[in-house]
């Protein structure tokens, strides 16, 4: 008959240096993770890099279309002609490489997770990636489009209308985070009912609520024109209620309520 033998130390510190190990693994693991991550995105910087002027002139190319024939940007900063195109090559290494960057965060902390945790986390990290991405080209394709073609409309003509790049460049990466984030609101809806936060009876009664929220959210991060603002909260209405509609076909059932 095999005997039950109980670990035993020969000191307290014995017992501290046992503990430590597992959290010593578990840092060892998270550093692997993080030097993964860091690599992949400058990988995918290196091929870009080549590319830089390129990959500006495309992201500029909505603000171009608006601006006077024969105008261009202008460049304040000394260096700013090499450092702008360097931090827009290396903002989209980060986004090409983020599927990447994701599963090393899933992998490191899969282990603790258990089964039906697994299986509710691994579709929210797959549909947050793409619904930032269409919120991204949204902002790209329609809302830059028709805000610089308003804004330079309404430019007089004794104003030289030629923004400059490294203020171009914060702006669009403001609103490339703001309109991502926003379409992040279906499955921020559908999460917070799964997870028994919120019903869908409740979130339908704060509905005028959260149209109110998103004109106050949509006025402090847009430029400050109605346009901006208004293609920022009613895409955000509009997803919160396609949220509303989810919970609905696919979230936990209660006593039905409003639609």
């Amino acid at each position: 008959m095999a005997d039950n033998k109980k670990l035993t130390y020969e000191s307290p510190e014995d017992e501290e240096v046992d503990r430590e190990q597992p959290l010593m693994s578990h840092l060892l693991e998270l550093r692997s993770r993080l030097v993964r991550a860091a690599v992949s995105v400058l990988v995918v910087f290196a091929v870009l890099s080549p590319f830089m002027k390129h990959i500006f002139d495309l992201l500029s190319q909505p603000l171009m279309a608006a601006l006077p024939q024969g105008v261009k940007m202008l460049s304040t900063g000394v260096v700013a002609p090499f450092f702008v195109p360097l931090k827009v090559t290396l903002f989209l290494a980060f986004l090409i490489a983020l599927p990447y960057v994701l599963y090393q965060v899933w992998a490191f902390i899969a282990p603790g997770l258990y089964k039906r945790e697994k299986r509710l986390i691994f579709p929210i990290l797959a549909s947050s990636i793409v619904m930032f991405a269409l919120g991204m080209l949204y902002c790209y394709f329609i809302v830059f489009r028709m805000v610089f073609m308003f804004i330079a409309g309404f430019s007089p003509e004794s104003v030289n209308f030629a923004p400059d790049i490294d203020a171009y460049f914060s702006f669009v990466i403001t609103m490339f985070v703001a309109f991502g984030i926003t379409f992040e609101v279906p499955i921020v809806v559908m999460v917070l009912n799964r997870m028994g936060v919120a019903s869908y009876e409740r979130m339908c009664k704060i509905r005028p609520y959260v149209i109110v929220g998103a004109f106050v959210v949509a006025a402090i991060v847009t430029p400050p024109d109605v346009m901006s603002q208004c293609l920022l909260a009613v895409p955000l209405v509009v997803l919160y209620q396609v949220g509303l509609w989810c919970v609905k076909l696919f979230g936990k059932k209660e006593d039905s309520g409003e639609s």
